[in-house]
């Protein structure tokens, strides 16, 4: 295998096109990918981790009066997400 010496014009022009080479798959892999998801998205699939928290049991609890402590402990949830789980509820 033979080395490729980058001091020099030649050097640097070499370099300089295969960065310009690089930058523009890197585009066109972005490109695709984006085209890939917008239509997946059409398509009704959804993107990020499933849920593991079933919000109605959640709000049914709180109807029951049960606190946000209690809640998470039960349900093996942070209280942070409870109570994010209730505001949203709130604010809808």
């Amino acid at each position: 295998m033979q080395q490729c010496r980058t001091d020099g014009d030649m050097g640097q022009m070499v370099v300089t096109i295969l960065s310009a080479v690089a930058q523009a798959e890197r585009r066109r892999i972005l490109e695709r990918t984006n085209e890939g998801r917008q239509e997946a998205k059409l398509k009704g699939i959804k993107f990020g981790r499933r849920r593991t928290v079933d919000r109605n049991v959640v709000l049914t609890l709180h109807q029951k009066g049960t606190g946000a402590t209690e809640i998470a402990h039960q349900l093996s949830i942070a209280r942070s997400t409870v109570y994010k789980i209730l505001e949203d509820e709130r604010a809808s």
